[in-house]
């Protein structure tokens, strides 16, 4: 599927029927949704469907992490909700993300692209030592999305300030979905690795995440407007 617009619209809520609401107000001015689990837990399949029947892509932030039979099972699980994305643990190691990539691939040509997560974008190189990891959070960002795709995943999660650096290492159609945007007009909030979309995109990103910034807003869809013409100019 082709993507016109890069902008991936957050709906962080447990409340499925303000989700729909918001969806709906979005519709033909972002170019999809991102549904994680906050909502996924608090509603599941059946506040997934009516968002679905929108028809607008959908990426399913699941952040699956477990041994990998069960991480196998869990995309399988997934597959009849037909997402277009869904996400990952790259720290999972190489079996568990070949074992997810393996089930994905039961469904053919309209199968989810699996994406892994890498480092977080509310962490930090302080945050990475004190969890016995190496400080050099590009470094590490790096290594894991190699891993990725060496096991089969279609692209990653990563933060803007490793876009340029993954886009050299992993080549023109490993995808790169990017959390931590944030227009120069909008708060960086939790997010302590961000950039702005076009300082995003002109790195090589593939699509951005952004949640606050339009769901946060007063009018989302002028911030959605006012996002896509800041990417454009």
């Amino acid at each position: 599927m082709a993507f016109k617009n890069p902008v991936f619209c957050a709906l962080d809520t447990p409340d499925a029927g303000e989700a729909l609401k918001m969806a709906t107000q979005l519709r033909g001015h972002v170019g999809g949704l991102k549904l994680g689990l906050e909502f996924f837990m608090a509603n599941g399949a059946v506040g997934y469907k009516p968002i679905a029947e929108l028809g607008l892509p959908l990426f399913l932030d699941v952040k699956l992490h477990d041994i990998p039979n069960t991480v196998a099972g869990a995309v399988r699980s997934l597959l009849p909700l037909r997402p277009n994305f869904i996400t990952i643990h790259t720290s999972g190691g190489p079996a568990m993300m070949r074992a997810a990539a393996d089930a994905a691939a039961t469904a053919g040509a309209g199968r989810p692209k699996l994406l892994g997560v890498t480092v977080l974008t509310s962490l930090d190189a302080s945050d990475l030592t004190a969890v016995g990891q190496s400080s050099d959070v590009a470094a590490h960002v790096a290594r894991l999305a190699k891993l990725a795709q060496s096991s089969g995943l279609d692209g990653v999660i990563c933060s803007p300030a490793e876009v340029a650096l993954l886009r050299a290492a992993c080549g023109p159609d490993f995808i790169l979905m990017v959390p931590g945007i944030r227009p120069s007009w909008a708060a960086a909030n939790d997010q302590k690795r961000v950039m702005t979309p076009r300082e995003a995109m002109t790195a090589g990103a593939t699509h951005l995440v952004v949640g606050r910034p339009i769901t946060g807003a007063a009018d989302p869809v002028e911030a959605a407007q006012r996002l896509a013409a800041e990417i454009a100019a």
